[in-house]
């Protein structure tokens, strides 16, 4: 059993950590863009909404009544989660500014589990990971962050 166990550690530390960094980027990535997907209105292309200027009206409408955030006007606070779930999401799945744009969005995290949704820490702890580890860790080789360096 215990050479079993050697046998299984061994092979698991040999996945590659651009893998990871990778699974990773493109898993949280796609959670905050598919939620900027929701925010906004237009035409498609490729199947995703592009118009990131063009925020739907529905959801204005959440940010004033269902999410409620202190300090910060509703509209400009449906702009900036919009605007931040767009380019960083986007981003981050390309492994842009990794780190910087892991941080915005662990930021973001922060805010939703405080203010908006304080009972969702399952999902938001699960968010947590991924970006702690890309904060960590970076993009990997497969990012543009890689390239450009």
């Amino acid at each position: 059993m215990k050479s079993l166990i050697e046998s299984l550690n061994q092979l698991c530390s040999k996945i590659p950590e651009d893998i990871i960094a990778l699974v990773a980027r493109i898993a949280i990535g796609l959670v905050f863009w598919r939620s900027a997907q929701t925010k906004i209105d237009g035409s498609t292309i490729l199947g995703q909404k592009w118009q990131f200027f063009n925020v739907s009206d529905s959801t204005f409408t959440l940010f004033e009544y269902e999410y409620e955030l202190p300090i910060i006007p509703s509209d400009i606070a449906a702009y900036l989660a919009t605007y931040g779930e767009f380019f960083l999401g986007g981003a981050i799945i390309l492994g842009l500014f990794t780190r910087l744009s892991a941080i915005a969005l662990l930021g973001m995290t922060l805010v939703i589990q405080i203010f908006v949704y304080p009972d969702a820490w399952p999902t938001h702890i699960m968010w947590l990971v991924p970006l702690l580890y890309l904060i960590k860790h970076g993009g990997g080789k497969a990012s543009v962050d890689s390239l450009i360096r």
